[in-house]
């Protein structure tokens, strides 16, 4: 028995180290762009001679990169509100409703999941120069929340379906209204989905460069897609900076979901 425990402390071990190998192993790019972000070479050039923000000021400075940042930003909330709105009405049609074609229409809503980006993209691509939509806002707004969507549709079904619906029929006997019970018991039950819906909808919106580079145009940019574009032109340390703030509000975010919905103890 304690040759057992011996083997399964070794092995306790040994997972970790392979986990921290591939977790590091994972991190390494990021750690690398960030650190480069810093360097005072003129050249994406690691090591780099000294440590600068140059960089960073020139981000902030620059016409061109502020307009970028705040056009993904306008679009990634709008796109969060809509995201949010629309998954919650599809999520309880879907785990509520009882209608024929449910799982077919929830598959259609999770196509986009599924589906190559590029192949959406170049449909979106079409659609919108038929209708006259490339390069304007509605456009990017419809593109990325055809994105966005499915995973606000998984968060908020998740919550509902494991939500209790006894205390919805327990307030309704109490004399609350069915948009009172909606209000007062069912959203505030499955706020946490709801949260990890915006999340998740913003990230998708925010990171989003296959249809946003379909979509863009000269006088509309979003910053991955003027990362992009820059990358192609010049290797300026500007864009690992760039790629370090994408990177920085991502974790940001992702960390404060995780805390979040962290359970809480009951004092």
């Amino acid at each position: 028995m304690l040759l057992d425990f011996d083997r399964l402390g070794s092995m306790k071990w040994v997972l970790i180290a392979i986990g921290s190998a591939v977790g590091l192993f994972l991190l390494l790019p990021i750690l690398f762009i960030v650190a480069l972000s810093f360097g005072d070479s003129q050249w994406l050039i690691f090591p780099a001679p000294g440590w600068t923000l140059e960089w960073y000021r020139q981000l902030f400075t620059d016409s061109g990169w502020v307009d970028s940042l705040l056009t993904s930003a306008k679009l990634a909330v709008i796109v969060t509100v809509l995201s949010v709105v629309l998954g919650l009405l599809a999520s309880l049609a879907l785990v509520r409703g009882k209608f024929r074609g449910r799982s077919a229409v929830q598959a259609f809503f999770l196509t986009p999941m599924v589906l190559p980006v590029v192949v959406l993209a170049v449909a979106l691509y079409a659609f919108s120069l038929r209708v006259g939509l490339n390069g304007t806002t509605t456009g990017f707004v419809i593109g990325h929340l055809i994105i966005a969507l499915p995973f606000s549709i998984i968060s908020i079904s998740n919550s509902l379906a494991s939500f209790d619906t006894s205390l919805e029929d327990a307030a309704l006997v109490c004399g609350a209204s069915p948009l009172e019970v909606k209000l007062r018991v069912t959203l505030p039950a499955i706020h946490l989905g709801i949260f990890a819906a915006a999340i998740f909808s913003f990230l998708a919106s925010w990171d989003e460069v296959v249809v946003s580079i379909f979509m863009s145009s000269p006088t509309l940019q979003t910053l991955p897609v003027r990362i992009w574009s820059t990358l192609r032109q010049d290797l300026t340390p500007v864009v690992a900076a760039a790629s370090s703030l994408l990177v920085a509000l991502t974790t940001f975010l992702m960390l404060a979901a995780a805390v979040l919905r962290r359970p809480r103890s009951v004092k």
